[in-house]
């Protein structure tokens, strides 16, 4: 019989547990790049290779190879970090990664530009934190996410510790990283030094794909609940945190052109106790595991396994696997999205400032000086910070009389909170997308901010600076920054073309609709203009920019994932110009 599974899946099968020779690509000093086949499994370490695509065409031209180097990513579920952490990432940045730190949308820190003689070197460091970078990325649960700020009550710290244990639990058991980047030495975790060379949950073939888990307070929906794999939703009954709404099957990415793929909400399957959600989210992976698709990566996420096999059918296998049902879903009630950027106050009476800080990216610049002012508050405050899911950063547990001592190190800096900017840009996200990510088709990181300036311009006509507009863009449509969830979504096409979307909800329950395909910045800020104008003048009391986009006509309602590409009459690009 024909073997019909992707060649991932014999790459896995033959990796002796995720180690392949990547040990002996690190010390092949004749190139800076690593084989096809380990780059795959690095994946599952928390490493991509990458090349620096603005300098390729110089390089090939003097037959040079391509300016090869490694993006890492720190597996932090929940994005909390001590000071002294962070000034241990912050060295490592400035030592091995191009000074520079950037946030992600999966709450958590990337290194770019790190060299292969250099990567053992900055695993260790990253190991010296106390930290780890095994399972943030590949076809594994990846970073866990939770509702941004843990201090806020106990039903946010609730899901801080949620995150943190499903993370711990399905990390791989595999003691390949620990040979590979540490000298065979072990972590934190030295239980799992005795255990067996096995992978309980995983099998040898791991999952057909990734997986990512996410862990919600409402109403605020900070972590975009609906975009993942696996979510929880933290009930609150009088004052008191009774378990959690399960929700399963959602996923961002799709193919330009492929209606075969698209993005998809998540759905509300049912209800756990605490004391149940480990459980729950070992056996919602272990069927994905199962019945997931491993001949089509491109269809191989749990969104379409439960478009295939339907949501009862899942559910029914899960509670099966369970040796219970899970109870039927409780009520509850998301408003918002993105964070709340400024001062807040916890349970506990200490203060919490949300920075915000443009698509994640953490650097000095003259005249602002981001990364000194971070260090320079680690330095000297020890109540730790936060990465949040939309690329901020929050300084917490300040005590009231510490508040004025980390505003003037700001203000020394050149940094302003990000309260006076308009509520579009506090409320944009974007990808790296060029010049690192291989995947990118056209600018994200480096055009948004520009873009953002010019719709500025329109909006400051029709009144509309202080209006909370959620904007999201990626160089490509595997959607790293969940532009299919924003009111106004943009997606590389081609170099300066973007494909438009708009109508997504506000607090990330409906995705959002294409209005406009190959558009470039002035065909986006034209189309954009006169829809400004108009909602501006004709919107209902609280009714916010994606809805009324539906209501006023310009894009169909998409009810679902598998409804995303219907009903469909997108602007032609002659219509901007």
């Amino acid at each position: 019989m024909t073997d019909k599974r992707s060649k991932n899946e014999h790459i896995k099968e033959d990796s002796r547990l995720l180690r392949g020779t990547i040990s002996e690509g690190l010390a092949d000093v004749s190139t800076g790049a690593i084989s096809e086949d380990d780059s795959q499994l690095t994946k599952f370490h928390g490493t991509y290779l990458q090349d620096h695509r603005d300098v390729r065409g110089e390089r090939t031209k003097k037959k040079l190879e391509k300016a090869y180097s490694f993006m890492i990513r720190v597996r932090l579920p929940a994005g909390v970090t001590t000071s002294k952490q962070w000034l241990q990432l912050d060295a490592i940045a400035g030592t091995y990664a191009n000074d520079q730190l950037r946030l992600t949308t999966r709450q958590t820190f990337q290194f770019h530009g790190v060299i292969k003689p250099n990567m053992r070197r900055t695993m260790q460091a990253i190991n010296a934190a106390l930290l780890d970078t095994l399972a943030a990325c590949g076809d594994v649960n990846r970073n866990v996410l939770a509702a941004s700020n843990p201090y806020l009550t106990k039903a946010h710290t609730a899901a801080h510790e949620l995150a943190v244990n499903v993370s711990e639990h399905l990390l791989p058991r595999t003691g390949a990283y620990h040979e590979i980047w540490l000298d065979g030495e072990q972590v934190v975790d030295k239980t799992r030094a005795a255990e067996p060379e096995e992978e309980p949950i995983y099998g040898q073939h791991y999952l057909p794909r990734k997986f990512k888990i996410v862990v919600a307070v409402p109403p605020s929906n900070d972590i975009d609940l609906f975009a993942h794999d696996l979510g929880y939703i933290a009930i609150v009954e009088d004052g008191k945190l009774v378990g959690w709404n399960v929700a399963v099957g959602g996923g961002m990415g799709m193919t330009h052109g492929d209606t075969e793929t698209f993005p998809r909400t998540a759905d509300v399957m049912g209800f756990c106790t605490t004391e149940q959600a480990i459980d729950v989210a070992e056996k919602v992976v272990t069927v994905q595991r199962d019945w997931g698709n491993r001949e089509n990566r491109k269809r191989a996420r749990l969104k379409y396994t439960i478009e295939d096999h339907g949501l009862e059918n899942f559910r029914a296998e899960v509670e099966k696997r369970l040796g219970y049902k899970l109870g039927e879903a409780r009520p509850y009630e998301f408003t918002s999205t993105g964070d709340v950027i400024g001062w807040t106050q916890g349970a506990d009476k200490k203060w919490h400032l949300t920075l915000y800080i443009e698509n994640g990216r953490i650097k000095d610049v003259p005249g602002w000086t981001l990364r000194s002012a971070l260090r320079e508050i680690a330095e000297v405050h020890p109540g730790g910070f936060v990465v949040t899911a939309n690329q901020n950063v929050i300084v917490t547990n300040v005590p009231a009389k510490g508040k004025a001592k980390i505003e003037a190190i700001l203000k020394q800096h050149g940094i302003d909170i990000g309260t006076d900017l308009s509520g579009m840009r506090r409320n944009s996200m974007s990808c790296v997308a060029l010049p690192t990510c291989g995947l990118a088709l056209a600018e994200s990181e480096r055009f948004l901010p520009e873009l953002v300036t010019a719709l500025e311009d329109s909006l400051d006509r029709a009144g509309l600076r202080d209006d909370e507009i959620v904007i999201r863009m990626t160089g490509c449509p595997n959607g790293c920054a969940r532009p299919y969830l924003a009111e106004i979504g943009l997606v590389g096409r081609n170099p300066g073309l973007y494909n438009l979307y708009l109508g997504a909800a506000f607090n990330g329950e409906r995705l959002n609709k294409l209005y406009a395909e190959d558009v470039d910045k002035s065909g986006i800020v034209r189309l954009l203009d006169p829809i400004f104008a108009r909602y501006a003048k004709e919107r209902e009391q609280g009714e916010h920019f994606g809805d009324f986009a539906i209501r006023a006509g310009y894009v169909q309602a998409t009810t679902g994932g598998n409804r995303f590409h219907a009903d469909l009459a997108p602007v032609k690009v002659a219509a901007a110009e």
